[in-house]
């Protein structure tokens, strides 16, 4: 069976890994989802993403970053904003802060996958794929 929204499926296993306190994660491969880990990787939200390739099958291996114990939480919220069902489109102008600019926005632009920051700077609109905070 095919999945419906693969974006909406990794960021629901790494929501699920925090709630239960796992150091890692695993998610199935692609392109959008490993620009998506190298933009949590970047803003400091996870530790390190690894590439595992099982024959044709290749698998993403996030490794989670918690505070001084496991209950504080870096990732305190992930929110799919852009569903297949109702596609979410904002101009250069309309990018959104999230939490006043706490967090971030991932956005899709023609420029690649990108935080609003960055997408501000660039002067570049485009789908908006979550928010992270």
């Amino acid at each position: 069976m095919t999945m419906s929204d693969p974006i909406a499926d990794m960021l629901t296993r790494i929501r699920n890994a925090i709630t239960a306190k796992h150091d890692t994660v695993d998610v199935p491969s692609s392109k959008m989802k490993l620009a998506i880990a190298q933009i949590l990787l970047d803003e400091g939200y996870i530790k390190k993403f690894d590439m595992i390739e099982d024959g044709s099958f290749k698998t993403i291996h996030i490794t989670l970053k918690y505070g001084e114990d496991k209950n504080e939480r870096i990732i305190s919220g992930l929110k799919r904003i852009s569903k297949p069902g109702l596609r979410l489109y904002v101009g250069k102008e309309d990018l959104p802060k999230v939490l006043g600019g706490l967090g971030i926005a991932i956005i899709s632009t023609n420029k690649g996958v990108m935080t609003d920051k960055k997408a501000r700077e660039l002067q570049v609109g485009g789908e908006v794929l979550a928010f992270v905070w």
